[in-house]
């Protein structure tokens, strides 16, 4: 982008915190909008949670070490692609707008799914799995759209009520999914093919724009690309340690999606079924947490205060998963592990003060990157460590240990955000919606 030199030059002067005011009334209408879109695109994607594994067993001879490794290969193909699209996308969105990248996002994801549902190898779900990468924007552009609409102060609670909608999309998506699944595992695609493009035609004919004309940006490929969104992140005082402490929370989070259904298979020999419904749990505990007490707790005890706290009852929450016996064990890890939910509202309110609004995309599109980057390393690293801790080294009795590692990284990175970030939220390089430039 052509402004992106002005983002990124230490002589850019500071930028506002946020554009005109809304009223009310208008600010709510868009919440709820972009609330339906994001809760019908995470259901269509919790539908799919517990069967994807299961198929990849499926075509791999019921080899559960080798579906493991298969599934991490999927992962960091997915996540991969996301690293690279994610901030183009968000480029993308700074120039045209929040609204016609939601939409060609569910638009892709629906036709994506419905490549899924017709994969007859292994091969082919791959592909499935790289054009989902590329699509997977919406969530993104759904962030910048949320700082659009909200003012500085409430943006924690508006990433809270979209957390909530993350909640809502998995109490239903993979108790939905489980259910479907024991009847046709390729059936969960095809229902969440038909969501997908249900929420192309909402979007298309009901959600708003976020973004006036005004304030978008020529695109230029200086800063759509992985390295630029890197180099976007460095020009701001006060990101660098809070996206280092991101990326480090993204990385723990990929052992959930890598170990977990496999994980619960072996230890506790849950079927589809009731791996559905413990991700329903998850998604009533996030919905909770996300939907009623971040936008309640985080004014009252600060950003900050709020990131540290869910950082570390995600990494107590990932030792109680690595370390329960029995399922019900796991069960109850499940609401501490919920609390985590304070930490990315927290995250995502500190580091979009520190932008200007016609950069929210760009910044976006860099976290996002930065969670691509996570998911490459991340769903490789968890499958191979899950793979060997029930394959080769199965006699030291450690099945939990990709959660054990990610409760060690969570609690690295409360540390790294204690350590170096200052205690008030007032701080200009931290929260106060001044947009210094580093030196």
């Amino acid at each position: 982008m052509s402004a992106d030199a002005n983002a990124s030059s230490p002589e850019s002067p500071a930028a506002p915190s946020a554009g005109p005011p809304l009223t009310p009334a208008p600010r709510r209408a868009a919440l709820l909008f972009i609330f339906i879109t994001v809760a019908l695109d995470i259901l269509a994607l919790g539908l799919i949670i517990p069967i994807l594994p299961k198929l990849i067993l499926e075509f791999s001879g019921q080899d559960s070490a080798r579906a493991a490794t298969l599934y991490g290969l999927f992962a960091v193909a997915f996540a991969g692609m996301q690293f690279l699209a994610s901030p183009v996308l968000g480029a993308l969105s700074d120039r045209f707008g929040r609204r016609p990248v939601i939409l060609l996002s569910n638009l892709g994801l629906g036709l994506d799914y419905v490549l899924m549902a017709l994969a007859p190898s292994l091969w082919w779900l791959l592909v499935g799995r790289l054009f989902a990468g590329i699509t997977a924007a919406s969530i993104t552009t759904a962030n910048a759209y949320i700082a659009d609409v909200t003012p500085p102060e409430k943006r924690a609670a508006g990433f809270g009520i979209l957390g909530a909608a993350f909640g809502l999309g998995f109490v239903i998506g993979p108790a939905l999914g489980g259910v479907l699944g024991s009847i046709d595992l390729r059936l969960p695609f095809w229902v969440a093919a038909g969501l997908s493009l249900a929420n192309f035609a909402y979007g298309w004919l009901i959600l708003p724009e976020s973004l006036p004309r005004e304030k978008r940006v020529p695109f230029a490929w200086r800063g759509a690309n992985p390295l630029g969104s890197l180099r976007f992140l460095r020009a701001h005082r006060g990101l660098p340690v809070l996206a280092g402490g991101l990326f480090l929370s993204q990385l723990a989070h990929m052992a959930l999606p890598a170990a977990f259904v496999l994980y619960a298979d072996y230890r506790y020999g849950w079927d589809t079924h009731e791996v559905g419904l413990a991700l329903a749990l998850v998604g009533v505990c996030s919905a909770v947490v996300q939907a009623g007490l971040v936008r309640k707790v985080i004014p009252r005890i600060g950003e900050r205060r709020g990131l540290l706290f869910g950082l570390s009852m995600g990494a107590v929450g990932f030792a109680i998963y690595g370390l329960a016996p029995t399922g019900w064990g796991l069960l109850l890890g499940i609401p501490v592990m919920a609390l985590w939910g304070f930490a990315m509202p927290s995250a995502q309110g500190l580091m979009t003060r520190t932008v200007e609004p016609e950069a929210q995309g760009r910044l976006q599109g860099a976290l996002t990157s930065l969670t691509g980057m996570a998911g490459i390393i991340g769903p490789l690293m968890f499958s191979q460590i899950l793979a060997a801790a029930i394959g080769p080294m199965k006699s030291l009795g450690v099945p939990g240990a990709p959660f054990l590692l990610a409760a060690l990284l969570l609690a690295g990175a409360a540390l790294l955000v204690r350590a170096r970030t200052p205690a008030g939220d007032s701080d200009p390089g931290v929260g106060s919606g001044d947009s210094k430039p580093a030196a």
